[in-house]
C-alpha cells in the first residue's frame, strides 16, 4: 500500500531550518564559560553551521534578561523551531541538551 504525500515540510527542508538559541550568561563566571564551551562543542558536532546563537551577558543587559524571564544563569533558550525549550546550568548533560534542541542521534 502506498502512502500519499501530503504538502508541507519535507525532511530536507526541516533539516535546513536553523536552530535559533539564546544563551544568558554572567560575564566570565566559571559556569557561564563552561556553558559556552559545552554548547559550542554540541553545535559544532551536531548542528554544523545550522544554528543561530545569541549570547547575552545579563550584567550588561539586565532588563532584557528580566523581560525574557531569565532569573538564573547560565540559561539556554531554544526559540525555534518549535517546540521551544529552556535549560538551566552549565550544559554538561550532553544528552539533555541534545534532547532540548531536538537533535536526534
Amino acid at each position: 500500500m502506498r502512502r500519499k504525500k501530503t504538502p508541507g515540510k519535507s525532511p530536507a527542508s526541516a533539516a535546513s531550518t536553523p536552530v535559533v538559541m539564546r544563551l544568558y550568561v554572567v560575564n566570565s563566571a566559571p559556569n557561564s564559560l563552561l556553558a559556552i564551551s559545552n554548547l559550542s562543542i554540541i553545535c559544532q558536532e551536531f548542528l554544523k553551521d545550522n544554528f543561530i546563537l545569541e549570547i547575552i551577558d545579563v550584567l550588561e543587559q539586565p532588563l532584557r534578561a528580566l523581560a525574557d524571564g531569565i532569573l538564573v544563569t547560565p540559561s539556554l533558550a531554544k526559540l525555534s523551531p518549535s517546540p521551544t525549550a529552556r535549560i538551566v546550568g552549565n550544559l554538561s548533560d550532553k544528552s539533555g541538551v541534545k534532547r532540548a534542541l531536538g537533535i536526534i542521534g
